[in-house]
């Protein structure tokens, strides 16, 4: 009798209240699949693959649909096992780094553009700062405390990043090294058109930079926002 008595009023509890969503799974899901997209982002700009392309646009497309149905159970959720911003702005971090891998290679397609060392250089850091952020938010549930390492080592992937960047800048501007590749031989008009190309090929590169380095920057606000919930629940 009261075992019966004892299972109407779990379940009645479990009506009144519902049992707290696992959200440090959910999320750990949305960061194997980033380390998956950035494995495959790297991929692409070891070698200008369509098929690896291909594959981003559809993990994209897998990031917005675990977004949606995070940010869903985190709206119905009537307990959390940390702050709800918290929990929205990790899961809303997590899939942006996604969104500018596959942004980044439609910018590619669109200026006409094959990879190059640079981007490889930084893409290959935006991978190693993923995965620093997977191991960090899997400890979240069981040792909090020594997620930090991993919040750290995701920010100086970034840091990284950064410092492709400038280099990268600052060789596309090498002006002199651009007229080198100047052929003497030909006609005012066609050095003119010339120069006008090596320019806009310059933009063009520069852009792709600009974005990627913009991409690292989601990658340091996942990694403060980890920061963030480990200090609130270890």
């Amino acid at each position: 009798m009261s075992t019966s008595i004892g299972t109407f009023l779990e379940r009645l509890f479990d009506r009144v209240i519902p049992p707290m969503p696992d959200f440090f799974s959910l999320i750990n899901e949305q960061c194997d699949l980033c380390v998956r997209t950035m494995t495959v982002f790297v991929s692409y700009m070891e070698c200008g693959d369509t098929d690896a392309a291909a594959e981003i646009r559809d993990l994209e497309k897998q990031g917005g649909k675990l977004k949606q149905r995070n940010n869903n159970v985190l709206d119905k959720a009537f307990t959390t096992p940390m702050d709800r911003e918290d929990i929205y702005d990790a899961i809303t971090s997590i899939d942006e780094i996604i969104n500018y891998a596959k942004s980044t290679i439609r910018e590619l397609e669109v200026l006409s553009l094959e990879p190059d060392r640079h981007m490889l250089e930084m893409a290959i850091e935006l991978r190693t700062g993923s995965e620093a952020l997977q191991r960090g938010f899997a400890k979240l549930s069981t040792d909090p405390a020594h997620a930090e390492h991993d919040a750290m080592a995701a920010r100086k992937a970034e840091r990284k990043v950064e410092n492709v960047y400038r280099h990268s800048i600052a060789e596309l501007f090498q002006t002199e090294a651009m007229l080198k590749k100047m052929p003497g031989n030909n006609n005012c008009g066609d050095e003119h058109l010339l120069l006008a190309l090596a320019i806009i090929d310059i933009f063009k590169h520069r852009e792709i930079y600009r974005h990627m380095s913009n991409g690292a920057d989601r990658l340091v606000h996942a990694a403060d926002k980890l920061n963030d919930i480990i200090v609130k629940i270890s």
